[in-house]
């Protein structure tokens, strides 16, 4: 039997357009002699739609379009995703009852599986971690089990397939249920023991950097030990749930029975692969060369940010440089997406710029050959400062009056402010664009930007990646993708400086209060370990001689920037208190981010305003150290 594996490019909340290619698809599968073509998961409707779940009319479109894809397979079976309602039923929010299902087609009507009450698999486990929610809008077949009374091991059954002159039997699970090794069972286990020709798997599963990796074991293993073929179909594109955006890279692979995957699609490629189900245990393993950990980051980076700009109709922007390397890279990022004819570079010194990263900035836009402007902020700057300070306040209740007084910190902010909300923004709209945000993730960590100012912009490409990687990400342009110097070597190499004071000064070396090569470790142990660290967590970790192998940093850093007790902790408290304090505020507000890693802000970190605790653990711990 020849299988069709469709790589589909989901738009969400597009069934219409999802519906009208997989129709195009599935013509080519035909043409090319396929007895049975694969989709992804939610393939229809799309999956991270937010309460979009909640519209019945949405819903219903649905439905007729599955119903356009079940008149599709006359000749040919298809297995698909697409939510199913039995409109009878109530979720348990009082709304008509939602499955996330997997349809298998023949012959122009559905076959239900053996065991299942519907005419198609239901979801057994539904993550409710990172960035899922599925619980919230869908009843899962565990719920569905306990309410009639039975077993999941009874409803799990696979599905009977009369092709060629052949029985098959295709056990069919979605997504998650492959991921079941945090689970008290396995839904393929199920599948089984009731006999099984072939697996397939159709998921909506999102790129986070190590994901095909962990797959790659958890997959092989599921098919050696079953002793069948599984084939694992994903999507392509860019979904959201509003404040983070994470791309669909496909990676759509057929393993063997011996546990090696035989065939591989390509990443964020929208595509058709075939295969011979006979052929696949015979087929050698399909090697593959692991990129290095930022050439997957920059392919990642440049899917997800020409993919969003295509869906917002966006195909020019302006971006604030400062000389930095952080608005180096977001600039060389954008030019290679968009060309530089579509690209406004914009450099907005004041007092505190030195003529260092003034020229920095030049020689950038130079090297890249896009559009470039300066922009003095200084003059307005001070008229905003003598406004505040000279304009009377007054107290209505009795009409007395007193003077603002502007302290050097407001200052810093009014120049922040300036730079975005006043001239970004008003040169955007001029070009005919947007403007962007190149905020990294450390300095989104611990709030280390204003309001209104540098966190501003319609997108924060960055803000998933760590200072560490964006000094990465420029050196791979550089030498991989632009191969030859654009963003200048100098800086690179000098210090990250937001030159908003004479105590910013670069050329005196003196720059950000945060140690990226510390610091970046420190953060991303409060964000993305599994267990997230806390102050009690690093503190013992401190005191027992393992920080810096938890952390993984340098070895002997926390003994050069920290010669005491009593520094480390300050140090500590100082940033804990930015992260629980102020800077949820400002991450609450800030733009949408382009997800990386293995928890990106956003929805995927979900958080709370709760202002800043310290366990007891850490409590005497610190006393302990101090005495």
């Amino acid at each position: 039997m020849k299988i069709a594996l469709a790589q589909l490019r989901v738009l969400p909340g597009r069934p219409d357009d999802n519906t009208r290619n997989m129709l195009k698809m599935i013509q080519e599968a035909k043409d090319n002699g396929a007895q049975m073509i694969i989709f992804p998961e939610m393939a229809i409707p799309g999956y991270l739609l937010g309460d979009t779940w909640e519209q019945t009319a949405f819903i219903k479109d649905c439905e007729e379009c599955g119903q356009d894809i079940i008149d599709a397979s006359r000749d040919i079976a298809i297995i698909f995703g697409n939510v199913a309602v039995d409109w009878n039923k109530k979720n348990n929010d009082g709304r008509p009852r939602k499955f996330n299902a997997l349809f298998t087609a023949y012959h122009g009507k559905l076959v239900t599986p053996d065991h299942m009450p519907y005419p198609f698999v239901i979801k057994t486990l539904m993550p409710n971690y990172r960035e899922f929610d599925d619980t919230r809008h869908f009843f899962s077949l565990k719920e569905l089990a306990e309410e009639q009374n039975v077993s999941v091991k009874d409803l799990i059954s696979p599905v009977r397939l009369y092709i060629n002159g052949r029985m098959y039997s295709v056990g069919g699970f979605l997504c998650e249920d492959g991921w079941s090794d945090n689970y008290n069972y396995s839904p393929i286990d199920f599948l089984q023991e009731k006999g099984v020709d072939f697996f397939v798997n159709i998921s909506s599963s999102p790129y986070t950097l190590g994901k095909n990796k962990k797959r790659h074991v958890i997959f092989g293993q599921q098919a050696r030990d079953h002793g069948a073929p599984l084939i694992y179909v994903n999507n392509t594109g860019i979904q959201n749930n509003g404040k983070t955006i994470y791309t669909f890279d496909g990676s759509s692979t057929v393993y063997s029975r011996k546990g090696y995957p035989v065939e591989r699609m390509g990443k964020f490629l929208e595509a058709i692969q075939y295969v011979e189900l006979e052929n696949i245990d015979n087929m050698p393993e399909a090697l593959y060369k692991p990129q290095k950990e930022i050439a997957n980051i920059f392919a990642t980076l440049t899917y997800g940010v020409k993919a969003f700009l295509a869906d917002i109709h966006m195909d020019r922007v302006v971006i604030g440089v400062s000389g930095g390397i952080d608005s180096a890279v977001a600039a060389a990022l954008y030019t290679h997406i968009l060309g530089p004819e579509n690209v406004l570079l914009v450099n907005m010194p004041s007092v505190y710029n030195s003529e260092t990263t003034k020229g920095l900035a030049h020689r950038l836009a130079e090297n890249l050959g896009c559009h470039y402007m300066i922009m003095p902020i200084q003059d307005s700057v001070e008229h905003t400062i003598k406004q505040l300070e000279t304009i009377p306040v007054t107290f209505m209740k009795d009409k007395s009056t007193q003077q603002l007084t502007v302290s050097s910190f407001v200052a810093e902010n009014i120049q922040a402010r300036d730079r975005s909300a006043r001239i970004l923004a008003g040169i955007a709209a001029a070009f005919g664009g947007g403007f962007t945000c190149n905020a990294n993730k450390a300095e989104t960590t611990v709030g280390y930007s204003t309001l209104y100012g540098d966190q501003a912009g319609f997108l924060c490409a960055l803000a998933d990646l760590w200072k560490f990687q964006v000094y990465d990400l420029a050196r791979y342009m550089n030498s991989e993708v632009y191969q030859r110097e654009v963003v200048p070597q100098a800086t690179i190499d000098i210090v990250p400086s937001a030159e908003l004071s004479a105590a910013q000064n670069v050329d005196e070396g003196k720059g950000d209060p945060i140690k990226y090569p510390y610091h970046d470790y420190l953060f991303r142990s409060f964000v993305e370990r599994w267990e997230k660290a806390t102050p009690a967590d690093i503190i013992r970790w401190y005191r027992d001689g393992m920080l810096e192998d938890k952390l993984g940093c340098e070895k002997g850093i926390v003994g050069r920037l920290f010669p005491t007790h009593r520094e480390f902790i300050d140090d500590l408290e100082r940033w804990w208190k930015q992260f629980t304090g102020m800077a949820i505020a400002k991450r609450i507000q800030a733009p949408p981010i382009i997800a990386v890693s293995r928890r990106a802000y956003g929805f995927d970190h979900r958080e709370a305003q709760n202002w800043v605790y310290y366990t007891r653990q850490y409590r005497r711990i610190k006393e302990e150290l101090l005495k």
